[in-house]
């Protein structure tokens, strides 16, 4: 046994959380704690990033108005986003979409916008031959906060139905950065027991089994 492991109770509860981290949609007003918030941005802090760039920036939202019009905008995107799936699959995909709550930015305690950080050309080390490697560090810290959320008690959920253009224009980001992530955080009534689309039915999961190969890409076959 590895002399680096930690107890079996800690060990259960890092399984636990990672298991029970549900991207939530449903969520009451009540404020978040400035010590947590403080909390579960420095978990996102301490994610990994390829060549120690650090390519992450959270704005957040205190301004009602302001939230208000990122609202607007991802309702905007829902319906264009709608109207797509209509076409590329059916008009009752479309209205099945539709009635889905896909966001939870007016009713969430906390509201924050992750972003990439402006001269990511800059950055060459592990970036040269991929450059969407600045994007993995910033999933990585919002996987972070995710989980530091899901421990505090709190819920979380990932809105990317967005025009990033449009909502890098309201938040005056720089060209050269990009929003790539609407964070809604606060207190909930409860968790899904299953990931909400699940819950709903409009998909289902994969296990497993299905995602992992050996040797090469055809090894399941």
């Amino acid at each position: 046994m590895s002399t680096h492991r930690y107890s079996d109770a800690e060990i259960a509860a890092i399984y636990r959380v990672i298991e029970e981290r549900r991207d939530m949609r449903h969520f009451l007003p009540t404020p978040v704690a400035p010590e947590v918030l403080g909390r579960i941005l420095a978990a996102a802090h301490h994610a990994p990033s390829v060549g120690l760039m650090q390519p992450w920036r959270f704005i957040r939202i205190t301004n009602h108005g302001l939230r208000q019009d990122i609202h607007r905008l991802v309702d905007a995107e829902r319906i264009r986003t709608a109207h797509a799936i209509g076409e590329y699959e059916n008009t009752a995909r479309m209205a099945e979409f539709m009635r889905l709550k896909v966001e939870g930015i007016l009713d969430c305690g906390e509201l924050l916008v992750a972003t990439l950080c402006d001269k990511r050309e800059q950055h060459i080390f592990g970036r040269r031959t991929m450059p969407e490697m600045d994007l993995a560090s910033v999933s990585c810290a919002i996987q972070n906060m995710w989980l530091a959320a899901r421990a505090e008690g709190l819920g979380m959920g990932w809105v990317s139905i967005f025009e990033p253009k449009e909502l890098a224009q309201l938040l005056g980001i720089p060209d050269d950065a990009k929003p790539v992530a609407i964070l809604c955080l606060g207190h909930v009534n409860s968790f899904y027991k299953e990931p909400m689309l699940v819950e709903t039915g409009w998909k289902t999961a994969r296990p497993l089994q299905d995602m992992v190969l050996e040797n090469g890409w055809d090894s399941k076959k």
